[in-house]
């Protein structure tokens, strides 16, 4: 239970700003455009998303997966527009179209392949951006105790 308290504390001050941080996110804007948001704070959601992918995909709840699998492609998309070019599309692309497959078709075993094959590209975008201190894996516990990740009839 201690780890739990930990793991969401850890989110929250990785989401935070910190007060003498000089980004785009601290710079006045134009009336009307939206803030831009910081890698950490979208990488933080990734991994949310990531964990969420795991638990629904192993319960079957193919709607859940699908649509976590949406999200991670829009936090990726937003990250690539930050660093610019198209890095993290090269390195997770192909195993997000192989999950996505996997989730139409509602197969277990490449889901787990694919899902396996989407923690290794981030990884591999992490060693690439010189973060390979950061090692994303299959989750071994389930944070989300709210949330019921069995399907819905």
């Amino acid at each position: 239970m201690k780890f739990l308290g930990a793991f969401f504390i850890a989110g929250a001050l990785l989401a935070m700003p910190t007060a003498n941080a000089q980004d785009a996110s601290t710079q006045p804007r134009a009336a009307g455009e939206p803030p831009e948001a910081d890698i950490g704070e979208i990488m933080v959601l990734q991994q949310m998303r990531h964990i969420k992918l795991w638990f629904a995909g192993r319960a079957g709840n193919w709607p859940l997966a699908d649509y976590e699998i949406d999200k991670l492609k829009e936090g990726f998309a937003d990250v690539d527009k930050l660093i610019g070019g198209d890095t993290v599309q090269r390195e997770v692309g192909v195993h997000i179209d192989a999950l996505q497959k996997a989730i139409e078709a509602k197969d277990r075993e490449a889901f787990t392949r694919g899902f396996d094959g989407l923690s290794a590209g981030c990884n591999s975008c992490h060693r690439l951006l010189d973060h390979a201190f950061i090692a994303i894996q299959r989750p071994a516990l389930q944070p989300y105790s709210n949330q019921s990740f069995a399907p819905r009839n």
